[in-house]
């Protein structure tokens, strides 16, 4: 049996590192199958030589986190033993400290994996920025924080946010309400991040301003959009002409965000995803960035990383057949 003794400066760390009902201390024990005492100021974990030495590298990760102000939650610890087991917890520093937006009720955004960070500095560094991956990647909700962050600072005058609206199909005719009434329910994803990022109010006051423009895709033929950050949210469910449309809008000072994941495409059979084929066409352009994140990059609840990952199992294994 082996142990080694980890210091802990302050009992705030402490409290922070073992989690309500010690919750986040558990979950190392169980993934590297150790034991973690507290004694006064110090940690003894025991086990065996490998395993301790994970659990220890996990436990300073979590330490990092804390001394730089984050509060631990379930994802971001089990998010930190992933980078230990892959040998990468070096690299949490690099996600720290970077707060794209705070919220209407005073909360912080920040990239809670590396994937998120490389997508943030993409939407800084480049024109347009392609961020494709599965659901609960915050692709969506990073690219809102973003568009806010760069309104509120005046770097651009609108906020456009748009996705086709492909899952309405024939259906559409069938609701209840004007246009607007009908194609509302499709883009109730993208109000959601305005209001969170915003509040109803702000949010509310800018759009009857024409500052904010939620709209279906089929709106942005024959525009051109200066002075503007523009979000296609779903792209996997663009044709291949609408992608074009939609990219060749672009203005003068403006910034583009195109977000889809390609494991869920609504399209009639026989249609080209126009997602898929932007990924191959515009890979070497420069100003255009493409980030792809994975099951890892997923903040929503651990069991829609299981579900991810089951999907590509059974693709996998379909493939082989």
């Amino acid at each position: 049996m082996f142990e080694q003794i980890i210091s802990v400066e302050r009992m705030e760390q402490a409290v922070g590192l073992f989690g309500s009902f010690d919750e986040n201390i558990k979950m190392i024990e169980r993934e590297f199958d150790v034991k973690v005492i507290s004694r006064g100021s110090d940690l003894k974990v025991t086990g065996e030589a490998e395993n301790v030495q994970k659990g220890v590298r996990a436990i300073n990760g979590l330490l990092m986190l804390i001394n730089k102000g984050e509060s631990l939650s379930d994802q971001n610890v089990r998010y930190v033993i992933s980078l230990v087991n892959e040998g990468n917890e070096d690299k949490l520093e690099e996600m720290t400290g970077d707060c794209v937006c705070i919220t209407a009720k005073g909360k912080p955004v920040k990239p809670k994996t590396l994937g998120q960070k490389k997508y943030i500095e993409s939407i800084r560094n480049n024109t347009i920025t392609l961020g494709i991956g599965p659901a609960g990647t915050g692709k969506t909700y990073l690219a809102v924080a973003m568009a806010v962050k760069a309104f509120r600072a005046k770097e651009v005058n609108r906020i456009i946010l748009t996705r086709p609206a492909v899952e309405a199909g024939e259906k559409l005719g069938f609701l209840p309400g004007d246009l607007q009434q009908k194609v509302d329910p499709y883009l109730r994803p993208l109000y959601d991040g305005l209001f969170d990022m915003l509040g109803a109010d702000n949010f509310q006051r800018h759009q009857e301003r024409g500052d904010i423009e939620v709209a279906p895709l089929a709106y942005m033929r024959g525009r051109t959009l200066d002075d503007s950050f523009i979000i296609l949210d779903e792209a996997q469910n663009t044709t291949s002409e609408q992608m074009k449309m939609f990219l060749t809008r672009l203005g003068f000072n403006s910034r583009m965000v195109v977000t889809g994941d390609i494991t869920q495409i609504d399209l009639p059979d026989g249609k080209r995803s126009g997602l898929k084929e932007a990924m191959r066409v515009l890979k070497n352009i420069e100003g255009i960035g493409i980030v792809k994140f994975n099951e890892k990059d997923v903040v929503r609840h651990k069991l829609v990383q299981d579900i991810i990952k089951a999907y590509e199992k059974s693709i996998e294994e379909r493939s082989k057949k």
